[in-house]
């Protein structure tokens, strides 16, 4: 079992006493950015993730054209990454992750 599925197998939540499944959907910029960090990378990036499941509503919601898509911020390895991603109550679609530069360029392609 790789990484990625081990984490997207631990992610439950447990909502008002009653058990929801969360799922976990990667964008293909994701999944393309995820695969190229180092191992301490993507410990932050994981616990980023676990944030995002608990709290949706922990990113920033952004406007204009990235209506809809909420960015949150968090510390990798002494520098701050961006965390791209949309929501709904059953799903969690995560867009992109990385630093600043460049990042809400990359965003909107």
């Amino acid at each position: 079992m790789n990484r990625v599925t081990r984490w997207l197998s631990l992610f439950r939540v447990n909502i008002a006493a009653e058990l929801m499944t969360v799922r976990v959907v990667q964008g293909s910029g994701f999944v393309r950015t995820y695969k190229r960090l180092h191992n301490n990378q993507k410990d932050a990036v994981d616990a980023a993730i676990a944030d995002i499941v608990c709290q949706p509503e922990a990113g920033q919601a952004k406007k204009g054209d990235l209506a809809g898509v909420f960015v949150y911020k968090f510390d990798c390895v002494n520098q701050v990454y961006l965390l791209a991603y949309e929501y709904d109550p059953q799903t969690r679609v995560l867009l992109l992750v990385g630093a600043h530069e460049n990042f809400y360029r990359n965003l909107k392609r």
